[in-house]
């Protein structure tokens, strides 16, 4: 790395204040296309700048160098809880009055001291009880969520924060000009934190951990990690905690453990966006400048993980389908090994043209397989995943997987692979460089795996040099019988515990609190940003090809990466079997080409087709480098025109199809999705709009692809992002593509269609669970006008559509209901269609009433509060002004208009109306269309932990079975 200095000039930032000149040096790398500049602050704190002025925004990570691998052993998920915790404010926010406040958190702090040692049950209920009601004589001086408050008064979005092994992190997308605010209000939370609404929140995590339960994965990646890495934190405890300790929380363990690792010298600002850095490096200095270093910084030591010479296997059971994951143990993230790593894993399997994408997914040797890799800070898991096919066994599922690896390890593979990979290693990284939260995430890892920015921005060129021997000789060195095996198996987890719900008094939302430090950034007043809104007759080019196909054109000035796409206004609602014919498509060669060869041939010119079905529209799709661009359309028109059909590949989708179905109505999160289709749409949606499997069986796969083959007979357009001048675009496709004189027209579509609620009602399907999944759904038939969307769009600012909304306050914050909460006036996608609003949440079963009785006071009675509804009004102005649609997503906003009827970017007609609207206006606006109206109440859950007599109460429960809701 070389080492620059900039002296920085008297700066004078948005508030008028000023910044004093300072020589700030920093890192750079020759050959960075991000351009990147790392500063490190004198107390050590790291800094990671990129710009990429396409967008007024920043993306903002501040990454701390610890996670679950430094949780004490006796209070795991411990910085999890932090992390929630870091937004509950600090001395200046979050509160009224901390020195008040503070006596009686002190008091809640030292009663969690006893509680956790308790044993007894009810010297354990009356401690509880002691610690809700304190908690509730500190909560006077509460304010809830100002954090969120804040963040959305300087138009931020993207508000949220994530914990793994190594690392935790907080995100914010800001307006450009708001870093000050932003940097203000960042560098108090991170020196200043408060512990405060402790009881309410860690219920929440509560109920995130109870969401976890029937997540089959994270049992899966428990066990592989205790099988991986014996006697290191890495296998001896999850992120989430245990059940034990989460009830037995430490105020005094997290105040170590924040102290201890939440430094500057073991912190990272990592952003991206649109900024001038030396400006921006000067505000962070000075407000993140005097933050005290840490001279004793340390992390626990553990002793190497021994290598395993034999294979070992363990088993985990959950009512999801099976599967079977392999691990070997590896260096960790930062090492050279790593690049190794990732490159065996590529050749392994891509998505395209990897051993296993050939010899296994397009020849469905098994349902599905795949290989990673799993980088933690100090070992790399080498992961094999595979699920069966109907019928088969897990273990030969895993002689299937295992037998591509020693084929890998005898050198059985085309040399070319090796080239073709590198190549779209290559064009991912120059796609990944358009988004600013991949580069700000890029800095992240770079920080968390102590890797030098040179190391990884010298890396492709590594990989690039990697010879097949070497490749061959690393896999023979390490990948032997020294792998553990985890098999997931279907059944029932006999050792998930009852779970009670705490007596928890609900705590005040104080919406007509505001500290002085919120209302101080509130009436900052940056240099505004001016909104820019799409112009449909200027920001996308119109042309016609020589057959009169419309061609809509925009210019990529960034890069070699291009999007081409015939697209059809026709989807799944004209022909059921379409999706179907799509899919089956892709396992297919030509007359000439083997499938196996067509997908390394797409692979080596580093571009991807697909077709790709909606419910209304479909697109035949085409990406990757320009440059290979007539080359690929010239392979996809001969695919279309020659595929071959193939009778065994035809049935063995078919069993493959089957198979999903069944393993769909073992998933939770499955089974939610089909009742909600069901209950908002009826039996004609999109989830039971499929054929039998009589029809799959029988169906001739000739005529499928005759389908196929057959679109580009009908009317559609053309639309094309890419570097490709447009003259010579229109050359090229009347060049190749391949359309009759006359098109015919499009098919019609029988469009899905919302029910209307015209009585109460409760929709019960079955899932066995200790959480249930619930919607309120409404639909009274309003059809949409486009002169309500402004206050419908700040009705879902104020009330469900964030966590500084009324929703979020009187389910979580206050009542400790769920983990998330939300609620939403919706608008349709497209004409003739009506508006409809639902509430949701994911809640303990005993909860369930307390959660329906919550939602409906709140529906039928809206907490107003003028300060809330402002901050609602400026985050939306703000945002809205700092957004910019670019590039090809331009055309989804084009058509999006198009298919409501408007001409117009409908983002301009909310932006203009917000000044006039007031709270009464959201306030008649939920009276009049959300209100005391009829909902049909979805729910799944396990009847048997329900109470089934509450909700009679409310209309006549309706069972319906897994069978009814997927329709198979």
């Amino acid at each position: 790395m070389k080492l620059k200095s900039i002296v920085t000039a008297c700066i004078v930032a948005a508030t008028a204040t000023t910044i004093q000149a300072k020589d700030y040096k920093y890192e750079s790398v020759k050959g960075d296309m991000m351009q990147t500049r790392i500063y490190t602050l004198d107390n050590g704190l790291k800094v990671y700048m990129s710009v990429n002025n396409e967008k007024p925004r920043i993306q903002t990570y501040i990454a701390v160098r610890t996670g679950s691998r430094n949780d004490p052993a006796e209070t795991t998920g411990l910085a999890h809880y932090l992390e929630h915790i870091m937004f509950k404010g600090t001395k200046k926010f979050g509160t009224s009055n901390y020195d008040a406040e503070a006596p009686y958190l002190k008091q809640i702090e030292e009663l969690y001291e006893v509680y956790r040692k308790m044993t007894d049950p009810e010297e354990r209920k009356a401690c509880y009880h002691k610690i809700d009601s304190i908690s509730q004589l500190a909560a006077k001086y509460n304010i809830p969520n100002e954090y969120d408050k804040l963040m959305s008064s300087i138009g931020a979005s993207g508000t949220n924060a994530y914990t793994s092994n190594d690392v935790t992190c907080y995100t914010e997308n800001i307006p450009s000009n708001e870093m000050e605010n932003w940097a203000k209000i960042q560098s108090d939370r991170f020196q200043n934190m408060v512990i405060r609404g402790f009881h309410t929140e860690l219920e929440a995590v509560y109920e995130e951990f109870n969401i976890s339960l029937t997540k089959d994965s994270r049992k899966m990646w428990a066990a592989m990690f205790s099988k991986l890495y014996p006697n290191h934190p890495y296998g001896t405890q999850t992120t989430i905690g245990t059940q034990e300790h989460l009830k037995n929380p430490s105020i005094v363990n997290i105040k170590n453990y924040f102290n201890r690792y939440y430094v500057p010298n073991n912190t990272a600002i990592c952003m991206a966006g649109d900024f001038d850095p030396d400006k921006a490096i000067a505000i962070i200095d000075k407000y993140f400048g005097s933050w005290k270093k840490s001279d004793n910084l340390s992390y626990p030591q553990y002793a190497p993980v021994p290598d395993r010479t034999t294979p070992t296997d363990t088993t985990v059971i959950g009512q999801e389908a099976e599967n079977i994951v392999l691990g070997w143990k590896l260096d960790g993230a930062g090492t050279m090994q790593n690049d190794t790593l990732q490159l065996v894993a590529s050749m392994l399997a891509n998505g395209k043209a990897g051993l296993f994408d050939l010899d296994v997914n397009q020849k469905m040797t098994c349902q599905y397989a795949s290989a990673f890799t799993y980088d933690l800070n100090e070992y790399t898991g080498f992961i094999l995943y595979g699920t069966p096919n109907k019928g088969q066994t897990l273990d030969e599922v895993k002689r299937i997987m295992l037998d591509e690896v020693e084929k890998f390890k005898r050198g059985e593979f085309d040399e070319n692979l090796l080239t073709s990979v590198v190549n779209n290693m290559k064009l991912d990284e120059y796609t990944s460089m358009e988004s600013n939260d991949n580069r700000a995430d890029k800095f992240v890892q770079a920080f968390i795996n102590g890797v030098e920015w040179e190391k990884e921005v010298t890396k492709l060129d590594r990989i690039s040099k990697m010879t097949k021997k070497e490749l061959v000789d690393f896999a023979n060195r390490h990948f032997r019988n020294n792998y553990v095996t985890v098999y997931k198996r279907t059944g029932e987890d006999h050792t998930q515990k009852k779970i009670d719900k705490p007596q928890i008094t609900a705590i005040p939302a104080n919406r007509d609190l505001q500290s002085s430090f919120v209302t101080e950034i509130i009436n900052t007043k940056p240099e505004p940003i001016r909104p820019v809104f799409l112009d449909f007759d200027k920001d996308l080019d119109r042309y016609k090809s020589k057959k009169g196909i419309p061609v809509y054109y925009i210019r990529n000035k960034e890069n070699g990466r291009f999007t081409l796409s015939y697209f059809f206004d026709f989807g799944e609602e004209s022909d059921k079997w379409l999706p179907f014919a799509a899919q089956y498509f892709d396992y297919l060669g030509t007359d000439k080409l083997t499938p196996e060869q067509l997908k390394q041939k797409f692979y080596s010119l580093a571009c991807n087709f697909s077709v790709n079905v909606g419910t209304g529209t479909m697109g035949i799709s085409l990406s990757g480098l320009d440059e290979n661009m007539p080359e690929a359309m010239r392979l996809m028109e001969n695919v279309l025109a020659n595929a071959k059909v193939d009778k065994e590949a035809w049935d063995k989708y078919v069993q493959t199809e089957l198979k999903g179905r069944r393993d769909s109505k073992l998933s939770q999160n499955s089974n939610f999705r089909a009742l909600m289709q069901y209950g908002m749409y009826g039996p004609y949606n999109s989830l039971r709009n499929v054929p039998d499997s009589v029809s799959l069986t029988n169906r001739n796969p000739q005529e499928l692809i005759d389908m196929i083959a057959g679109l580009t007979k009908y009317e559609h357009d053309i639309r094309y992002y890419g570097p490709t001048d447009a003259k010579k675009l229109l050359a090229i496709i009347n060049k190749e593509h391949k359309t009759p004189k006359k098109l015919l027209p499009k098919p019609e579509n029988r469009e899905y269609t919302e029910q209307l609620t015209e009585k109460n009602e409760i929709w019960l399907a079955p899932y066995k669970a200790k959480n249930i999944n619930m919607i309120q759904f409404n639909n009274s038939g309003r059809r949409w006008n486009p002169e309500r969307e402004p206050v419908a769009s700040l009705f879902n600012e104020y009330f469900g559509g964030g966590m500084n909304t009324v929703v979020f306050q009187e389910l979580r914050e206050s009542r400790a209901l769920a983990y998330s909460a939300s609620a939403y006036y919706s608008t349709p996608s497209r004409k003739n269609h009506p508006e409809w609003s639902y509430t949701y949440i994911i809640s303990q079963n005993d909860k369930m009433m307390d959660c329906i009785n919550t939602f409906n006071s709140i529906l039928d009675t809206v907490p107003q509060s003028e300060k809330a509804f402002e901050l609602s009004k400026q985050a939306l102005e703000k945002r809205i002004a700092s957004r910019r649609v670019t590039k090809g997503a331009i055309f989804n906003a084009y058509f999006q208009a198009r298919r409501l009827g408007l001409d117009y970017d409908i983002n301009e007609k909310i932006y203009k109306a917000l000044p006039e609207i007031k709270l009464a206006d959201v306030v008649r606006f939920e009276q009049e269309t959300m209100a005391r109206q009829p909902r049909r109440y979805l729910i799944l859950g396990d009847e048997e932990n329900l109470d089934i007599k509450a909700l009679e109460k409310i209309a006549p429960v309706r069972r319906i079975p897994t069978s009814e809701i997927f329709g198979y």
